[in-house]
C-alpha cells in the first residue's frame, strides 16, 4: 500500500513509519526539514507532487508549553497553519484512495485540556473535529478515519515537557510512559487486518490516564 507519514522522522511519526515498511508498504516520511506544516505554500506543493495515497497519518510536532496571555499572534497563526489548515488542505486536495485509511494523530489533551499547552489543545481539537465531521464522506469510498490521542509517550517531546522523566513515571496509572513502537504497531494491525468499521473515532492512547468516560 501507497503510505505517507507526516512528520515521520522521529518520535511516533517514526514509530509508525517504521511499522508499516515493515508491512512492505511503500512509505513516504517527511520531516519537519522537508515539509513544514506551518508553511502552507510547502504544503501546497507536497499535494501537488504526490497526487494520492492509500494511507494518510497526519503527525505533527507539539507548541512549546506557554501561559496563554504569553502566546502572541504570529504564534498562533504558526501554530494554526501547523496543526491545522495544514491537515485541512491535505484533506480537501490529496486523493485518498478507496479503501484507505486516515490517522491522525492528535493529543489526549484534547479531552483533557493543560493550562500550558493551550496552543495544541485548539489547534488538535479543531482538527480532531474536522476528521470526526468529513468521517461519513469518506466512509462512503471504505476510508477510516480514526484519531489517535495519545498520552504520555516516552518522545523527545515528553522529556522537553517534564523534569524528572522517572518521577513522572510513577505519577502514571501504569507507571511507566508509553513506547512510540506501541502506536507503530497498533496502527500496522489495524491496516493489516483490514479493520474498516472503526471509523470517525477518537482512540486514547494514554495507559489509563484519562478520567472521562467518553
Amino acid at each position: 500500500m501507497k503510505t505517507i507519514v507526516i512528520g515521520g522522522s522521529k518520535g511516533i511519526g517514526k514509530a509508525i513509519a517504521d511499522s508499516l515498511t515493515e508491512a512492505d508498504h511503500s512509505v513516504i516520511r517527511t520531516s519537519s526539514s522537508d515539509l513544514d506544516t506551518s508553511n502552507i505554500q510547502q504544503v501546497k506543493d507536497f499535494v501537488e507532487k504526490t497526487v494520492d495515497t492509500d494511507v494518510l497519518v497526519f503527525n505533527t510536532g507539539g507548541p512549546p508549553a506557554k501561559d496563554f496571555f504569553e502566546i502572541d499572534e504570529l504564534e498562533w497563526i504558526h501554530y494554526f497553519n501547523q496543526l491545522f489548515y495544514s491537515f485541512v488542505y491535505i484533506l480537501q486536495h490529496l486523493k485518498i484512495n478507496d479503501n484507505g485509511y486516515i490517522f491522525l494523530i492528535s493529543s489526549h489533551t484534547i479531552k483533557n485540556p493543560e493550562n500550558k499547552l493551550v496552543l495544541s489543545n485548539s489547534y488538535r481539537v479543531a482538527s480532531s473535529s474536522v476528521l470526526k465531521t468529513v468521517s461519513k464522506l469518506y466512509a462512503e469510498r471504505n476510508i477510516s478515519c480514526i484519531n489517535i490521542a495519545p498520552g504520555p509517550i516516552k518522545t523527545g517531546r515528553l522529556l522537553g515537557l517534564v523534569d524528572d522523566i522517572d518521577e513522572f513515571e510513577k505519577t502514571l496509572p501504569m507507571k511507566r510512559a508509553g513506547d512510540p513502537q506501541e502506536i507503530g504497531r497498533f496502527v500496522k494491525l489495524i491496516i493489516e487486518n483490514e479493520i474498516k468499521y472503526i471509523n470517525g473515532v477518537t482512540i486514547n492512547f494514554d495507559g489509563g490516564l484519562s478520567n472521562h468516560l467518553f
